[in-house]
């Protein structure tokens, strides 16, 4: 088999595109996890973190109300999903990790469990940390399961943005519904490749997994929390150095003393230990999402990042200007913005549409900054509401001038956001433009910066360096515009 975007012609790659760029016929070794999404703002993870939260904390209470039967009949429907095509399977994509068997043993686990019973887990992505046989191959399995209406929305809308054919009226497969505390379907329109149903996922949200585990929970946080311990209770396992003259050079306590007599590798230990101590395992998750960022591009796919910038740049110089090749030009510069943007923005959807469908924004993509950039600061520092970035895609031969201006205004409002970016071929008077910006700025209409073929490629050349220009671009105007 080969790849989406071979399959439909999309004449882009992995850098060009928001999803995970698949090969339907095996899987690829990233996951899904509730941890991830947690530590992220964007509206995806916010949903889809909603969705977890409400399947993992329902089905707690129930069996803290010993409810367990109907607790295990939630459990029961986290079977094989095998739509995404992520994960460590051999061969043809198998959703390995829970099988009809082995959600019956996660539940069993998760039910005699003392992280149940003592209230330390309230996440399903805890259970990966202290119960044995649950990794992050099963806890991506099952939050596929409880979020698979959320993937299916962004697989319509991607679909939707490429020209990708769906199938209508194709049974959705099982997912959480929040409102009714149940797992519900319904018939939708899909994915479908060779009669096989396909979610796309966002490839900003997906990940290796590497920092959430429980060996760094235990050899970074719980053993050198026992060290200090012991430290400051000077117990018997203190050794001491001495220098020359017979003075203490050095107290410590070795982490291989700790591992025989006390907290032994493994789950389980971690259980009473986190009983005893939640402080750790709390600070553990605190300074551990501090660390979560999106896979780079080259994690998915090794290409010659040069020879793309010179294409994309080559296509954008030799597309005309005019109505003729608004589509060409469009298509282009998803792609464009795809590449420089990510991971800031992600999750771009064409023609957004607003006010009840009376008005139409050409690209609107979520804001996924964390803690640092350009969009970060835009909402954090200058308190500009931006959940979602609006793009307007203007292939005039002419200047854009108030009437594009007034478009973009009418897209904006506190609740969608209040910034927008409108991308042109040319202003032969950008002063004046700027100076029309910062009027609307100035009434509070929103915060509107420009950007040419000039700006676009500058940046793009800027990138094959490895420098994020795009940044200073947009920090420079805007403090030109809000001055």
């Amino acid at each position: 088999m080969a790849k989406i975007s071979d399959i439909y012609n999309l004449n882009k790659n992995q850098y060009e595109l928001d999803f995970v760029n698949i090969d339907s016929s095996k899987d690829f070794p990233v996951y899904l996890n509730p941890f991830v999404f947690s530590s992220r703002e964007d509206a995806f993870s916010v949903e889809a973190t909603r969705a977890i939260k409400s399947f993992f904390q329902y089905n707690l209470e129930l069996i803290q109300a010993k409810q367990s039967d109907e607790a295990r009949r939630n459990f029961s429907n986290l079977n094989e999903p095998n739509e995404t095509c992520l994960g460590m399977s051999k061969g043809n994509p198998e959703g390995k990790g829970m099988g009809k068997e082995n959600t019956d043993d996660v539940f069993e686990s998760i039910l005699n469990s003392e992280i149940i019973q003592g209230g330390i887990a309230d996440n399903l992505e805890d259970t990966a940390i202290f119960i044995d046989g649950i990794g992050k191959d099963k806890v991506s399995d099952m939050t596929t399961n409880i979020i698979r209406l959320n993937l299916i929305k962004y697989t319509q809308e991607q679909c939707n943005l490429h020209n990708i054919p769906m199938t209508s009226g194709v049974a959705s497969g099982l997912f959480w519904d929040i409102s009714a505390n149940g797992w519900r379907q319904e018939y939708t329109d899909m994915l479908v490749i060779d009669t096989r149903k396909i979610l796309l996922v966002p490839k900003g949200v997906v990940s290796y997994v590497k920092e959430f585990n429980h060996e760094k929970y235990h050899q970074h946080y719980a053993l050198e929390f026992l060290q200090d311990d012991h430290l400051k209770r000077n117990t018997r396992l203190v050794q001491t150095t001495y220098d020359k003259k017979g003075q203490i050079k050095r107290r410590f306590v070795t982490k291989t003393s700790l591992v025989e007599e006390e907290l032994p590798q493994g789950k389980f230990p971690l259980v009473g230990f986190t009983g005893k101590y939640p402080q750790v395992f709390k600070k553990f998750k605190e300074e551990t999402s501090k660390q979560i960022k999106s896979l780079d591009n080259a994690d998915f796919d090794d290409i010659d990042l040069t020879s793309l910038i010179n294409y994309l740049i080559s296509e954008l110089q030799s597309t005309p200007a005019g109505g003729t090749d608004a589509t060409k030009y469009h298509r282009l510069m998803i792609g464009i913005l795809e590449l420089v943007f990510y991971p800031h923005l992600i999750n771009p959807v064409k023609e957004h549409e607003i006010n009840e469908g009376r008005k139409r924004i050409d690209i609107c993509f979520d804001n996924a900054a964390q803690r640092s950039g350009f969009f970060y600061r835009l909402q954090h520092a200058f308190q500009i509401p931006c959940q979602y970035i609006f793009f307007e895609c203007k292939n005039y031969s002419d200047d854009i001038a108030n009437p594009e201006l007034d478009q973009m205004i009418g897209r904006l409002s506190p609740n969608r956001g209040k910034f927008g970016i409108i991308l042109c071929r040319n202003i032969d008077n950008e002063a004046l433009f700027i100076q029309r910006c910062k009027d609307t700025y100035k009434d509070q209409n929103g915060l509107i910066i420009p950007l040419t073929d000039k700006d676009i490629i500058k940046v793009l050349e800027k990138h094959k360096e490895g420098v994020d220009y795009i940044d200073q671009l947009l920090s420079d105007k805007a403090r030109v515009i809000m001055s």
